[in-house]
């Protein structure tokens, strides 16, 4: 049998578009056949990228929210405050984290200091240490929020507690994909998070919904539920951009739905792949003053 030019064209034509879409149904395949767990743990990989040898520059805003025209609004003038963070990962799979976090401005809450030791293993706590510039001493802050009276640590002041902001212990939920839908225009897994009985009693969420990006495996959208089944605080994910080939969220949003305050956390700056020094991410970076600025200029001077 003889091939004209063109049916060898249309042949060829043929073969790669079979062979695309091979390739794009075999990429659905693979995205389609995660579970739960496997889809929250490439999320958690992906945050701890970007916390990884690195040096960020963030600013918080806090105020009491509002609806106006289908939008949510800030109802008061906003607190702000810039923010300065160094992380740094350790263990044989990088799982674990350590970072520290401090206050530029205002001028009357400069120094004010929260460190962070996380821990993947879930048979170790967290640890959280706060600085209080004004008192010059440090608070060591409970992992455990078993008390019912109790309330987890805000992060400086914020909507965002020391819970929100962890990654890992993902052995203490049940995680299950409950369907696909959109969020913010996207394609995303609909995740379950129940905690089981020990996370429960460190927790004040019984259960956490998230909007997972499919393509980019970026949280979208998360949902706080109470021990009432009640939506209590609401996260929302924006600027959603690749930084050194990771896939991030440059600005998110808290929402306190029993406050009705939210707080934006925007990351001005995202820095990795630095050098960063182990002695940096110590308490003693929390209250010696002149150890700490030093340490900064040499970050600073990386990035320059």
């Amino acid at each position: 049998m003889m091939f004209t030019t063109d049916s060898r064209r249309r042949s060829t034509l043929t073969s790669i578009l079979i062979l695309a879409l091979t390739g794009f149904a075999s990429i659905q395949l693979t995205a389609q056949s995660l579970n739960g767990r496997e889809i929250m743990q490439k999320v958690d990989d992906n945050q701890r990228l970007v916390s990884d040898s690195a040096f960020n520059r963030m600013q918080l805003s806090t105020c009491r929210f509002g609806i106006k025209d289908n939008r949510i609004t800030c109802a008061e003038k906003p607190r702000v405050k810039s923010l300065e963070s160094v992380g740094k990962n350790y263990g044989e799979a990088r799982e674990d984290s350590k970072s520290i976090s401090i206050v530029l401005e205002p001028a009357s809450e400069r120094g004010i200091g929260m460190l962070v030791y996380s821990y993947d293993d879930t048979e170790r706590d967290n640890e959280t240490w706060l600085y209080l510039s004004a008192l010059g001493r440090v608070k060591r802050i409970a992992s455990s929020n078993s008390d019912a009276d109790s309330e987890p640590a805000s992060v400086f002041g914020s909507e965002f507690t020391t819970e929100d902001t962890e990654t890992g212990k993902l052995e203490e939920y049940e995680i299950t994909v409950l369907g696909e839908t959109t969020e913010s225009g996207r394609a995303v897994w609909k995740i379950e998070m129940l905690p089981n009985k020990t996370r429960a009693k460190k927790s004040r969420y019984s259960k956490i919904i998230n909007y997972i990006d499919k393509e980019r495996f970026v949280g979208l959208r998360a949902e706080m539920y109470d021990q009432y089944d009640k939506e209590v605080k609401r996260l929302l994910s924006a600027r959603v951009e690749l930084v050194n080939d990771n896939w991030v969220a440059r600005s998110l949003t808290m929402m306190n739905l029993v406050t009705n305050r939210l707080s934006n956390m925007a990351y001005v700056e995202i820095n990795t792949g630095l050098e960063v020094d182990d002695d940096f991410l110590t308490q003693r970076t929390l209250t010696d003053v002149a150890f700490r600025e030093a340490e900064l200029d040499k970050l600073r001077e990386q990035v320059q």
